[in-house]
């Protein structure tokens, strides 16, 4: 049995995994192998199914692992980045693991993660794994980090990968092109394996070199989507396992897109369509076109941050009817913010610009008004002053959109929690 650590030590093994976040992101996967293999190889202990893509993959992972629960899979759940909570990161059976269990184990593998030189996310992804092994986990869902290929989640073997779509993000990494991403994020794929997939079309011969058993939506598989406005979507999907139709409560076409998604893989794993509608039904996935009543106001938070999500975000209100509302936006100075504005400025009757005070990636707001040319702006330091003047304004319904790390801070001001106080780069 773990002892109970000090709070000293449980702080200090928090700051520590914190800090290596300033080290950066090194695509390989040597490092987190060697520490894998340091800690007895945790992750065959349980299957793998991978989760990458651009956008959805997130939302996909969670209706993937609330279809595997209401299965009676014992399923665990691992993404990033987290919105306030580092434990967020580490779910099994739809709830955290306990801080002071997640903590413990962290300080168990800190002296060989330093050993090895493992980065922030190669030390989380292990810790994953770590967890998920103690917990008795049967299937584990792991979201992939930043492309595919060298990605630290690689390093597990998986009996299933599912790929979103292919979007133009991390292009310093990843390259410059959908073809040259699709390329990195196929190397989630496993010749002979199952997968399944939602991207476009044309990017299909890419994914297909890698020699999986693949199954494409649009070809193998086909979606249809009935939209109930703010009750969700209805979903249709059939494959050659079956067809069964959910109802997800996930907003927009894309929210129905990704629950589409996974109720393939699920189809794929052997879930029941009992299993697979449960869960669908059952899914949350906070701050991805989430509603909060606030103040009078229905707050729409959504993490869009790259051009392709701000467009879906902006295509899902338009289905909604919401034609014009203030928006609380800010992100990081290293995307591309502009194409995220552009989505979002045709929508905005009013923008309060604001930055995620915790992220040092934030772009300063005051450099962000000429993305807005010709609306009225309000330019603010700090979530709790944007807040502020999105409340003299007394709107029906506002978005708050730009950065995950931005939601973070804001939606404990919304809800009445309390927050960490990290800093946070990845």
């Amino acid at each position: 049995m773990l002892g109970r650590m000090s709070d000293a030590g449980v702080s200090g093994d928090l700051a520590w995994v914190f800090a290596r976040q300033r080290f950066g992101m090194h695509p390989g996967l040597g490092r987190v192998e060697a520490l894998l293999s340091r800690l007895g190889e945790p992750q065959r202990a349980f299957r793998t199914v991978l989760v990458g893509g651009t956008n959805g993959k997130g939302s996909t992972a969670a209706s993937l692992a609330a279809m595997l629960r209401a299965g009676g899979v014992r399923a665990g759940l691992f993404t990033s980045p987290h919105l306030t909570r580092f434990t967020e990161r580490f779910v099994v059976d739809g709830a955290e693991l306990p801080e002071a269990e997640v903590t413990a184990a962290l300080a168990q593998m800190r002296p060989l993660a330093e050993e090895v030189g493992a980065s922030f996310f190669e030390v989380i992804t292990a810790l994953g794994a770590l967890l998920f092994r103690r917990a008795g986990v049967q299937v584990a869902v792991m979201e992939v980090g930043l492309g595919g290929r060298l990605d630290a989640t690689n390093a597990l073997d998986p009996v299933l990968s599912v790929l979103t779509n292919v979007g133009l993000d991390h292009t310093e990494v990843l390259g410059d092109t959908h073809e040259a991403i699709a390329r990195e994020k196929a190397g989630i794929l496993r010749a002979g394996r199952p997968a399944v997939t939602g991207v476009a079309l044309d990017l299909l011969p890419i994914l297909r070199a890698e020699g999986a058993d693949l199954w494409a939506l649009g070809q193998e598989a086909e979606l249809r989507v009935q939209g109930l406005g703010w009750d969700g979507s209805e979903v249709t999907v059939a494959s050659p396992s079956g067809t069964v139709t959910v109802h997800t409560p996930l907003l927009g076409a894309h929210g129905a897109a990704n629950a589409g998604l996974a109720a393939l893989a699920a189809l794929r794993l052997g879930l029941s369509p009992a299993a697979v509608q449960a869960g669908a039904r059952a899914v949350q996935w906070p701050g991805r076109f989430e509603v909060i009543p606030w103040r009078g106001t229905r707050m729409l938070l959504d993490g869009a941050h790259n051009p392709e999500g701000a467009q879906a975000v902006a295509a899902a209100l338009r289905a909604l009817g919401v034609e014009g509302l203030p928006v609380v936006f800010g992100g990081a100075g290293d995307k591309d913010l502009a194409g995220v504005a552009a989505a979002l400025r045709p929508l905005a009757s009013a923008v309060v610009l604001t930055r995620a005070v915790l992220s040092p990636r934030a772009a300063d707001p005051a450099d962000l008004a000429d993305l807005f040319p010709g609306v009225p702006l309000t330019v603010t330091e700090n979530p709790q002053a944007a807040l502020d003047a999105l409340a003299a304004l007394r709107a029906p319904q506002a978005l708050v959109c730009g950065s995950l790390y931005l939601l973070g801070e804001v939606r404990p001001l919304l809800l009445g929690e309390s927050a960490e106080d990290r800093e946070r780069w990845q």
